[in-house]
């Protein structure tokens, strides 16, 4: 009685953009509903509406980041935290030889 109402988290999956892309063909054909779709490839449809909606930016027939852009940002953002750490090494180390010298 416990487990009612409360389902188990799905694991985190990936997906080639080969399979993404071909989710999305399916869903714009319209044969099927994107719900459909999502349940016969036991995927979420939220995850498959979010696909359709990038490749729809993709393709430039709705506004957003690009997938290329959004991976820039991405790694922009990575090294742009990499360079804060290295900045705040270097500010303590002047700090600790400023100490030494005196």
């Amino acid at each position: 009685m416990e487990s009612m109402g409360k389902k188990k988290p799905r694991p985190r999956r990936s997906f080639t953009p080969e399979f993404k892309a071909e989710i999305v063909e399916l869903c714009r054909r319209g044969d099927r509903s994107v719900g459909q779709i999502a349940k016969d490839f036991d995927l979420t449809e939220t995850a498959v509406r979010l696909w359709v909606s990038q490749a729809e930016v993709d393709a430039g027939k709705r506004d957003g980041l690009t997938s290329s852009e959004r991976e820039e940002l991405a790694a922009l953002r990575r090294e742009n935290r990499r360079l804060r750490e290295d900045v705040e090494v270097l500010k303590r180390a002047t700090a600790f030889f400023a100490k030494e010298t005196r």
